[in-house]
């Protein structure tokens, strides 16, 4: 057999040594970033904290939370991921759906799914879409987190490729009981899709998440940050008016554990969702991206 083959083996033996090599470079710097979330100051601040915490404490964990500015941005990353999450996702089924059939079924079918990959390749630029938000009013706006991305063509290709793999004797079963296209999708091709539904649920819950570019563009009050971009502006332009850290604070935390313990925060809801998700993950990928 190939597989008992001495090739085969060291070949194997590789991958694995490289796989674990990779996933050790993803989780050593979450564990050091936890290590410092729990480490006292001087620790800390003398950067001797490895993988292990030093003077244990929960002191900035307890200054994170009790931190309103940080708590309100938490809020609205929740509430974006969740309306967005569902939001793309309903309108994928609805775009994917038509597109999925064939030609002699929905005419024009090839023309709408062309349109749709035209704005996967070409947009008007930043400045053009920064007008358009401003002139239908959605500046400063909860809404502008998640309209402008509702509809994302690469979840409605995958969609899409899925459903075409869906028996079709399902739907003509369907359609000669009576059923209509809202009730086909909804009772037939949506139960069998869950591996396709888990994995756009997890692209596009990563995206709202983790976006931040948006929220620093069209939010013009720090205090309505969503999560990712209140991370950016404290970590990355080192603007501290947000982290509410008084002197009497400083004896007792650093900035440098206050940081590291809103980071872990902030990776803490993916790294709980994805584990429920990712034994749909690699078969709804991978069944979303073949076509015949």
């Amino acid at each position: 057999m190939y597989h008992k083959s001495p090739s085969y083996r060291i070949f194997n033996t590789f991958n694995t040594i490289l796989l674990i090599v990779l996933s050790l470079l993803c989780i050593i710097p979450l564990l050091h970033v936890f290590a410092v979330s729990l480490s006292a100051k001087a620790a800390a601040d003398a950067n001797i904290v490895g993988l292990w915490p030093v003077d244990f404490t929960l002191e900035a964990y307890k200054k994170t939370t009790s931190n309103p500015i940080f708590l309100n941005s938490m809020w609205i990353a929740v509430k974006r991921t969740a309306i967005g999450t569902a939001l793309t996702l309903f309108l994928s089924f609805l775009a994917a759906y038509p597109l999925s059939k064939e030609n002699n079924a929905f005419r024009g079918r090839n023309v709408y799914a062309w349109l749709f990959v035209f704005t996967m390749l070409f947009n008007g630029g930043l400045v053009p879409f920064y007008m358009v938000i401003q002139k239908i009013g959605l500046m400063d706006n909860f809404w502008v987190l998640v309209l402008p991305g509702a509809v994302n063509v690469f979840l409605t290709i995958l969609m899409l490729n899925f459903f075409r793999g869906v028996p079709k004797e399902l739907e003509e079963a369907a359609l000669i009981d009576g059923a209509g296209h809202f009730r086909t999708l909804f009772s037939i091709y949506l139960p069998v899709s869950l591996p396709a539904i888990a994995t756009l649920a997890l692209f596009s819950m990563v995206f709202h998440w983790n976006s931040w570019f948006d929220g620093l563009l069209y939010i013009g009050d720090p205090k309505n940050y969503p999560l990712a971009t209140f991370l950016q502006t404290v970590i990355i332009q080192r603007d501290m008016s947000s982290m509410s850290i008084n002197p009497a604070d400083l004896a007792l935390i650093s900035q440098k554990t206050v940081k590291s313990a809103q980071i872990f925060i902030g990776a803490l809801p993916i790294l709980i969702v994805y584990p429920f998700l990712q034994k749909f993950f690699v078969k709804g990928l991978v069944m979303g991206s073949v076509k015949e």
